[in-house]
């Protein structure tokens, strides 16, 4: 079987890519983002020390072959704070992880046994096993400081983000950099650039990895600009900036060329008022490398067919 390293936080990656691959017979690792502040999993990185799980439960969800109940009891949200950004609650399945990492003193035997609970098909692997914040140097050189405060700006989100790194420095996670040396193909993104793909690049050990594996880089292009992190971002600055990080080019680059209709987008913008505008296309990108495709669920959603991405993913 093709082995396939998927590399993302948050939402996005899991819900199209995972969501989309899971159904064919591959053999499938995720590699998470572990630099998550907001909500209730920054709540337990202050209050008990543990490593952030509210992205990595996530792509355990999506990866689970459990009963439904299980699927469920891991989204169920209970207590009644809110958090800054609308979160309500504590996810049951964040809190699950949370407090076995603080029982056994080990991030990695907990997954294990969460893995086993939700009877997980694949690998899903922290890209680093460190304590970090990921930080962001502005054009004004003014830095800010947790991915939280990149997710939702409270600076001027006009002013562009020129440089981001870690802080501490945190190290490739060993598993990791296996998983992604021994990919036939390694696939990064969608998903918002600096606050859920590029802290999966910051590592030391995971850049230089990526120079070093025979498998095929592909990077899927989010449809839309983002306040505070892309504004006036087109696809070639997109695949820019993950070069950059990565240190070497990409092979491939996907990217939706279909364009809405402006009442649609309206509507979208409306009800997430983070996303600024579509993604511009580039004239004359090179055909072999960059690959434009409807990658829309549907004509009124801004929001990738996870089957369409598949399909594309397993022809190259």
């Amino acid at each position: 079987m093709k082995k396939i390293v998927c590399l993302g936080g948050g939402n996005a990656m899991p819900k199209t890519v995972l969501r989309g691959l899971k159904e064919h017979r591959v053999e499938l690792a995720t590699v998470c983002s572990m630099t998550d502040n907001g909500g209730s999993t920054g709540l337990f990185r202050e209050d008990f020390s543990v490593l952030p799980a509210g992205d990595i439960r996530r792509h355990l969800l999506e990866l689970s072959q459990g009963p439904l109940w299980k699927r469920e009891l891991f989204n169920f949200r209970f207590g009644r704070e809110v958090f800054s950004g609308g979160h309500k609650g504590h996810s049951f399945g964040t809190v699950f992880i949370a407090g076995l990492e603080h029982s056994l003193k080990n991030f990695n035997q907990a997954l294990k046994y969460v893995s086993e609970f939700l009877e997980v098909k694949g690998d899903v692997l922290p890209v680093t096993l460190d304590k970090a914040n990921v930080c962001a140097v502005l054009e004004n050189k003014k830095t800010i400081s947790g991915e939280t405060n990149i997710d939702v700006p409270k600076h001027n989100p006009k002013l562009k983000i020129k440089k981001a790194y870690l802080k501490p420095k945190a190290k490739g996670n060993p598993a990791a950099i296996k998983a992604i040396k021994s990919a036939d193909l390694v696939v990064i993104g969608p998903g918002d650039l600096y606050s859920s793909i590029v802290p999966c690049l910051l590592p030391q050990g995971i850049n230089g990895t990526f120079q070093q594996t025979k498998a095929k880089k592909v990077f899927i292009c989010p449809a839309m600009t983002k306040s505070g992190e892309t504004n006036g971002f087109s696809v070639l600055d997109f695949a820019k900036t993950i070069e950059k990080y990565l240190g070497c080019d990409l092979d491939f680059v996907i990217y939706n060329s279909f364009l809405p209709e402006k009442q649609n987008i309206r509507k979208y913008k409306k009800e997430h008022p983070e996303f600024l505008t579509l993604v511009k296309i580039n004239k004359d990108l090179d055909k072999e490398k960059y690959i434009g495709r409807n990658l829309l669920v549907k004509k009124e959603l801004m929001e990738y067919s996870p089957a369409k991405l598949a399909k594309i993913l397993l022809n190259l």
